[in-house]
């Protein structure tokens, strides 16, 4: 990896992304205008904010959504976290992360970006900051069976017309799964 090519890849998915909602455009318009202020902006160590990457995993047949209960937020939420080393693109990071965190192999991603969200927490460094989290549509295969990682305090499948109570999930748009 290099700080460029993930840089690049946030930015082209970016500039790609048609947001549906004049908000998601603030956003999109926001996070572009921080990355051309920032050519480190994908690596956790940039204090000021950083690009994350989020996995929506949801079912083969799309019923259903993977979400992990996280320790330091206290919510259910996406798996996906920060960009590391070996990812060249932030697909890459949303893929890898859903692997770990999910424990199930040969995850499909099948978009491009379909969101972003900001969100402020203080990281693991113990620093505040501003996780800028960029979302991709991830499929398991038929029978998959989630392994709980030690980053997470849960993890389960939710119908996702019955998701828990404070989840924070942005779900992509019915016409787009």
């Amino acid at each position: 990896m290099s700080a460029e090519s993930l840089h690049a890849s946030a930015t082209e998915l970016l500039t790609d992304w048609e947001p549906a909602t004049r908000a998601d455009h603030s956003l999109r318009e926001a996070i572009l205008a921080f990355l051309g202020a920032a050519p480190r902006g994908c690596l956790r160590e940039f204090a000021p904010g950083h690009i994350t990457a989020s996995a929506i995993v949801l079912s083969h047949d799309r019923r259903d959504i993977l979400l992990t209960l996280h320790p330091r937020v206290g919510r259910w939420i996406q798996l996906g976290g920060h960009c590391e080393p070996e990812d060249k693109t932030v697909q890459d990071a949303a893929l890898r992360e859903a692997t770990e965190e999910s424990g199930i192999p040969d995850l499909l991603l099948t978009s491009g970006l379909y969101g972003a969200q900001a969100h402020p927490i203080t990281c693991s460094l113990g620093v505040p900051t501003r996780h800028l989290d960029l979302l991709f549509e991830i499929v398991a295969p038929p029978g998959a069976v989630p392994i709980r990682s030690a980053e997470s305090t849960d993890l389960r499948w939710w119908p996702i017309d019955g998701l828990p109570p404070g989840a924070d999930v942005l779900l992509p748009v019915r016409g787009q799964m």
